[in-house]
């Protein structure tokens, strides 16, 4: 019961740093400037939906993207490893831009699903956690943390205006810098152990 919990919270709380919750606040308020209330309401849960959808289905058939190409999971760790350290570098680097859209442009799916949320580092990320886990009950208990960092995710965005009254736009900035930080421990840690595994290196 306590690993099937820690399990739990390790995807849980891994994906909703993956998904940079903070820039995509960033994003999401830059994107929906002088949109109502209620229609941000709306917004937040059509791109909760498509996210959802997304990292289930990446979550369950990501496998057969391997199997398809003959590519090892430790080698798609290291190269998912790599292209994760090198969107944390650039999160921690970078002065986003607020980009602008016209009013009848649909920005659910693209831009804000993908690839603001669910970019291509990310995407590696959750294939791999979805080859990782072999049992039923992991699948199981993999997809249930990946709909609550998911619902997490739309809660930010929902709470997104509040969020940068209270932090304005100088703390948005230093917390998504702080993900970058996240972002590129997590990577680290993928590549050492594609690199371990390859390469039959025993655990510390």
């Amino acid at each position: 019961m306590q690993e099937h919990l820690g399990l739990f919270i390790n995807i849980w709380v891994k994906f909703y740093f993956l998904a940079t919750p903070f820039f995509a606040v960033t994003m999401f308020l830059a994107l929906t400037k002088g949109y109502a209330d209620s229609e941000r309401r709306k917004l937040v849960g059509q791109i909760t939906l498509a996210i959802g959808v997304l990292v289930l289905g990446m979550f369950f058939f990501g496998s057969l993207v391997f199997k398809l190409f003959g590519i090892t999971l430790d080698a798609f760790r290291v190269g998912g490893g790599i292209l994760l350290f090198l969107s944390a570098v650039q999160l921690t680097q970078s002065n986003t831009n607020e980009p602008s859209v016209n009013e009848d442009e649909d920005i659910v799916v693209v831009p804000m699903a993908m690839p603001i949320i669910i970019g291509p580092a990310t995407i590696g990320a959750i294939m791999i956690f979805g080859a990782d886990l072999s049992s039923g009950a992991e699948k199981g208990i993999g997809s249930l943390a990946l709909i609550c960092a998911v619902l997490s995710i739309g809660l930010t965005l929902l709470l997104a205006s509040s969020i940068k009254r209270l932090l304005g736009k100088k703390g948005l900035k230093v917390l998504s810098k702080v993900t970058g930080l996240i972002l590129a421990a997590i990577s680290a840690q993928m590549v050492f152990v594609g690199i371990r595994n390859a390469f039959s290196i025993p655990s510390p």
